[in-house]
């Protein structure tokens, strides 16, 4: 706790949104105060036992489970086992949970009663938080869920990932349809493949193609050129990013951004599908195209002309 009280305040509380995994850390110091348990145990209590969630529990490295599954990490062309991280990471509420699908699909069922939560608890779960100026959240989070819709459809999700494991769960509550996918690779896109699913169940919900769309503003393009020159080189000037973007940039996680951008780059096409501004940041995504492969890149860049995001993902309209 000592760490996380000396962090700076990044702005007024309402102000600004931004995701940080350090307010699920507080939020598990909170409920270890108030409720006089540890956030694990009262979980199990009021939560994982009650609706025979079986499966689910803390991390443990020590403890012998049955069926467990490893998690990967690409490195390169390689495949090697998930990194090791004290246990001390394993003991705090920003995740760290064992679970299956079984046990989430009990989760989920659970979400469409009022057996955990009162309906006015749920409902603001799924209520994009407004910020102190009236309007909505650049990422429209509620509490713990993003909010969106598609197609006229409402859409509530949320993704994860830790030591060598990706997931996502989307729900379409009014169509009573809900997608789990579970990974043990850190390169896995369950999003991707959580979408699609759902869009096969129920085709209304289908997400929309990427289709080229003018770029007016070619010079960013140019920007993101040289970036990932800069990142399949495998060293970025962190002058030209953000300096929160500098920090999470360790030379590993460009290695492994390095590894999912080499099927496409040097690129034989880059076309703009989609471009919007987020509290001052503006977000391109762009389609990378080389041969027969193909991605889509999110890139972000700040007011002071710093890259301030980047991620690249598979493309959503090749299966």
């Amino acid at each position: 706790m000592n760490k996380v009280e000396a962090l700076p305040i990044e702005f007024k509380p309402g102000d600004k949104w931004d995701y940080r995994n350090t307010n699920y850390l507080l939020l598990g110091v909170i409920i270890h105060r108030v409720m006089g348990s540890f956030y694990a145990d009262y979980l199990q209590q009021r939560i994982f036992k009650p609706l025979g969630m079986s499966s689910t529990r803390l991390i443990s490295e020590a403890d012998i489970i049955p069926n467990r599954s490893s998690g990967y990490e690409i490195k390169g062309d390689k495949i090697q086992n998930q990194s090791w991280v004290s246990p001390t990471f394993n003991s705090t509420a920003d995740g760290a949970l064992y679970f299956n699908v079984l046990d989430l699909a009990k989760w989920d069922e659970a979400l469409y009663g009022t057996k955990l939560l009162k309906q006015a608890s749920l409902d603001k779960l799924w209520t994009v938080f407004l910020l102190n100026d009236g309007k909505p959240n650049s990422a429209n989070y509620g509490f713990g869920w993003e909010i969106n819709s598609v197609n006229g459809h409402k859409q509530i999700d949320h993704g994860g990932a830790w030591q060598g494991f990706r997931c996502h769960i989307l729900r379409y509550p009014d169509d009573s349809v809900s997608v789990v996918v579970l990974a043990n690779s850190d390169s896995a896109s369950p999003e991707q493949f959580a979408h699609v699913i759902a869009g096969i169940v129920n085709p209304a919900v289908e997400l929309p193609k990427l289709v080229a769309i003018e770029d007016k503003q070619p010079e960013l393009a140019r920007r993101l050129s040289a970036f990932l020159g800069q990142v399949a080189s495998g060293k970025v000037d962190k002058d030209q990013v953000s300096p929160r973007l500098a920090g999470l940039l360790t030379p590993e996680v460009i290695e492994t951004v390095a590894g999912e951008l080499k099927p496409v780059w040097p690129a034989d096409a880059l076309t703009l599908v989609s471009r919007k501004e987020n509290d001052g940041i503006t977000v391109s995504r762009y389609r990378i195209v080389k041969g027969n492969e193909s991605r889509i890149v999110r890139f972000g860049l700040g007011a002071d002309g710093k890259v301030a995001t980047v991620g690249i993902q598979p493309d959503p309209d090749v299966r």
